[in-house]
């Protein structure tokens, strides 16, 4: 084999691809969470209690489950380029819309429309990555691709905070300001993705006639490869119980990651600090998470090992989250959001390097929605759960046990599905041999 063919072709599809999608998910994940900022004061002027906003925050899941599934078939069958444009326009311009939120209806409505709208962005994401590199790349690609997340964080949170303080201009609330302005570059590269992006390796005229021709042939190979084990079909997508079972395990994921996203900013806040000092104190964890995701992910994809990456940053998150909510002051709360930061944020490249191993072609279309789709509920969940809690205790204490629960599970079903995988890859070449 050619390996400085190969390490040149990668290189140069590494640089093309991963930057400017690691753009779109950071905007994503920006118009996602933003609420969390827009609490601080939106909360107030529109009378919404702890309960009621985490109830918005996290219906937009509920549009997100519905729709999650059938948007990654669509973008397996019209091609990446078209339909991630389709979802970034759209999803801009509701999250524009939240600007003229007027009470609670209004909010839930739009919190639906806006997961509904951004269906289908984050798996059809993590698929187009299979159609561009090897499994032997995925995990360490992909934590490039999530550290986008943290990122928008650590960048987001003094980006908000600022736009709050635009309180009164042309006789908007700052909150007002905050959406419509971070709204606009969604619709922007929208528009960009039409041009830029490639669908697949055989259209890349970016790539030199020697590379394109070996990764085609590499990619090739491997869905050749898998076609001896691996599940493809939709419903073999949908019903393969280790589909199921990677869903729980990202429900717990997604508890603990929207659960940062959404009511951190709240949180921090409750030690008496100004919304500008939240603002860049919320950045703080995210950015120590970023080198630990991806150094960890490097780990995983070098060691070939997905189980116990997986497990230990879910108990490392869940230990953080009872630390939070135990927390007496700024300096340990900023501490144990860290060690939730890190486990959470280290826990999903090995993950999402499982479903793979196991389904191609549009079993991998519908088998990572799936578990996007399911998993993601759990956005609903962990919010949901510190927002009644906090109504109920006065305090985040129990949601944080609550959602740190969770990831203890998450933790014991990961170990439950790298069993029963094995068990499974033995019967299915047993097969095949006989």
């Amino acid at each position: 084999m050619d390996t400085s063919l190969e390490k040149a072709t990668m290189r140069r599809v590494m640089w093309r691809l991963v930057p400017f999608i690691c753009l779109l998910y950071f905007i994503a994940f920006i118009d996602r969470v933003n609420i969390g900022f827009a609490a601080l004061t939106m909360n107030k002027d529109l009378g919404f209690s702890s309960a009621v906003f985490g109830f918005g925050a996290g219906v937009f899941f509920f549009g997100y489950f519905l729709f999650e599934v059938p948007s990654n078939i669509v973008l397996d069958k019209v091609g990446a380029r078209i339909w991630i444009a389709r979802v970034m326009i759209t999803w801009g311009m509701i999250s524009g819309a939240f600007a003229f939120v007027q009470g609670e209806y209004s909010f839930y409505a739009l919190r639906f429309l806006l997961g509904a709208a951004e269906a289908g962005f984050f798996p059809g994401i993590i698929l187009y990555l299979t159609y561009w590199f090897p499994a032997r790349y995925r995990a360490g690609v992909v934590s490039l691709f999530m550290a986008a997340a943290p990122i928008s964080v650590v960048i987001g949170s003094p980006l908000s905070s600022a736009l709050l303080e635009m309180e009164g201009i042309l006789g908007l609330h700052g909150w007002q300001w905050m959406f419509i302005i971070e709204a606009i570059p969604a619709m922007i590269l929208g528009v960009v993705v039409l041009f830029y992006m490639t669908d697949r390796p055989e259209k890349a005229k970016w790539l030199p006639d020697d590379q394109r021709a070996w990764l085609v042939a590499e990619m090739n190979g491997e869905h050749a490869r898998k076609k001896v084990v691996a599940k493809h079909g939709i419903l073999a997508g949908m019903a393969d119980i280790r589909v199921l079972a990677l869903a729980l395990i990202y429900f717990g994921t997604s508890a603990g990651l929207y659960t940062l996203g959404i009511w951190a900013p709240q949180i921090i806040k409750s030690f008496g600090l100004s919304t500008l000092a939240v603002g860049f104190l919320n950045g703080v964890p995210p950015t120590i998470a970023i080198i630990a995701m991806i150094l960890w992910a490097r780990h995983s994809d070098k060691a070939g090992e997905r189980k116990w990456h997986v497990v230990i940053a879910c108990l490392v998150a869940a230990v953080g989250l009872m630390l939070a909510g135990g927390a007496a002051s700024a300096v340990a709360v900023i501490a144990a959001l860290t060690l939730v930061n890190v486990g959470i944020s280290s826990a999903k490249p090995p993950l999402w390097a499982m479903p793979t191993m196991f389904l191609s072609g549009q079993a991998a279309a519908v088998g990572i929605a799936t578990i996007n789709s399911i998993g993601n509920l759990g956005g609903f969940a962990g919010p949901w759960a510190i927002g009644w809690l906090k109504d109920q205790t006065g305090g985040y204490a129990a949601g944080l046990a609550f959602v740190a629960g969770l990831l203890v599970l998450s933790a014991v079903l990961t170990l439950v599905v790298a069993r029963s995988g094995r068990r499974s890859e033995a019967s299915e070449a047993d097969a095949v041999a006989h």
